[in-house]
């Protein structure tokens, strides 16, 4: 083999340090840093930078697979497996294939231009070597410029979501460290002044109107009251013996790469040593740790503790599943109806921030618009939907039927169906009945929030819960059952 093995060059530059001086650097920067203690925002930061650490040195990693180091590292990949004569027949071929679109080709041209060299049976190596090295110095230039443009995306990111959570004060508990995270991961969009004061007029309503309040944190209590061995799940660690691979056991021979250990080293680079002319190279490769290895791996046994969840009856978490709220947007809900509507979805929106759920809003009239308030980029959807205008007519059962539709998966176990209307519609259907008592068996609950006095009856028999909230000068609350 006359160099070194150049298939995992992109995976050493990138595992070589670059990325965690940069994150480093980036937490050093004071600005940042402080404006995230004054939020209590330093987890979610770090968080983020440990996430984008990963996504980079995957893209640093895929610089290598451009056309230009791909057809340079497999041309390279082919020589260093030659023998010295085929390497002097065929090196006229190398350099014509380097000429277009390899920064070693000049040098390499030079090198062969010495007749001296082509007469040396070490010119072979000493070409792979300096070909390498050019290799190596390529790939981390473009790895650089990558992890720099990079950067850059990451602190407009940084900035821009800190920025976000900072217009929100008024509206966040910035003491909540749970919500603040989820907040964060919803922050990926930049909101312009209209959403957010579209955002603060509907907080504003929410602290003025008590009672909406006091409708979600009921909503919000009753996902931990279900009494299911199945939905208690209790955190619990265990001491087990776990097999990792390690680099320090030596059950196989997985490759070559470039260390000092001369216990590992390839026979080919003592060659250096049979040539007084060349024995400073070996030396340098040794001091630089860049004489040839062999690459060991084994499994190592280390008693390690592992998270786990175990059924229990006291101490436990509740898994609760997403609320699915649905709203009446009918002409008839225009006006107070419809504040108090987004109210309670932008209260249900906090809570499940806060118990880490999902939370949904179905609008619906003759038609229906989802909503996922708690995706990535969720706050660019809740404004969406608080400027969202209500009009049209009003059909119950095709909102009742998309939500079903949702709720049939294991994900909306322990859900909470809420539907915000004026319930001045027909009756569902019986096969709708059927549908809705099958999934309250599987514990999902459904609630109603009438804002009028006028609603059916009837349609109301359908619900768990109901709730009768009068919007007006004297507004009251009252839980009908």
């Amino acid at each position: 083999m006359l160099g070194a093995d150049g298939l995992n060059l992109a995976m050493m530059i990138a595992d070589s340090g670059l990325i965690d001086t940069a994150v480093n650097e980036l937490m050093a920067k004071t600005q940042l840093m402080l404006i995230a203690e004054n939020r209590g925002m330093k987890t979610s930061v770090k968080n983020h930078l440990l996430k984008w650490r990963g996504q980079v040195k995957k893209r640093m990693t895929n610089v290598c697979e451009t056309e230009r180091f791909q057809q340079e590292l497999t041309l390279y990949q082919e020589v260093i497996h030659w023998d010295e004569d085929t390497f002097f027949q065929k090196i006229p071929e190398v350099l014509k294939k380097l000429e277009w679109h390899s920064a070693f080709y000049t040098t390499a041209r030079q090198l062969c231009e010495q007749k001296k060299n082509l007469r040396n049976p070490m010119f072979p190596h000493y070409f792979c070597d300096q070909w390498y090295n050019s290799l190596s110095n390529a790939l981390k230039q473009a790895q650089v410029m990558e992890l720099e443009v990079n950067k850059d995306k990451l602190l407009d990111d940084l900035y821009q979501r800190i920025e976000t959570l900072h217009s929100m004060d008024e509206m966040t508990d910035s003491e909540d460290e749970q919500s603040i995270r989820r907040l964060w991961n919803m922050a990926g969009a930049k909101l312009g002044r209209v959403d957010l004061t579209v955002m603060k007029k509907h907080a504003e309503f929410l602290k003025k109107h008590k009672e909406i309040q006091k409708i979600a944190e009921s909503l919000g209590r009753m996902a931990s009251e279900v009494d299911d061995p199945d939905l208690q799940q209790a955190s619990a660690e265990t001491l087990q013996l776990v097999e990792e691979k390690s680099d320090e056991a030596t059950d196989d021979i997985v490759g070559v790469h470039q260390n000092d250990d001369l216990n590992k080293m390839l026979p080919n680079e003592t060659l250096f040593l049979a040539h007084p002319e060349l024995e400073v190279i070996f030396y340098k490769h040794l001091v630089d740790k860049r004489l040839l290895n062999y690459r060991m791996q084994g499994k190592a046994r280390t008693l390690s503790k592992v998270a786990t969840t175990k059924s229990a009856n006291s101490q436990v978490n509740i898994e609760k599943g997403p609320f699915v709220v649905c709203i009446d947007a009918s002409g008839s809900m225009n006006g107070f109806p419809e504040q108090c509507a987004k109210a309670i979805a932008y209260a249900l929106m906090q809570i499940a921030l806060a118990e880490n759920r999902d939370c949904y809003v179905v609008i619906f009239s003759t038609q229906v618009i989802t909503y996922q308030l708690t995706k990535q980029d969720g706050l660019r959807e809740v404004c969406d939907f608080l400027s969202y205008t209500f009009k049209g007519g009003t059909d119950l059962e095709l909102a009742l039927s998309n939500a079903i539709k949702m709720m049939h998966s294991d994900t909306y176990k322990n859900a909470d169906l809420v539907v915000i209307s004026d319930f001045m519609a027909p009756k569902p259907s019986r096969e709708m009945n059927d549908e809705i008592e099958s999934l309250k068996a599987r514990h999902n609950r459904f609630h109603a929030i009438s804002l009028s006095r006028y609603g059916n009856p009837q349609v109301m028999e359908i619900f768990n819960h109901c709730w009768s909230y009068y919007p007006g000068i004297i507004g009251r609350l009252m839980k009908i059952r």
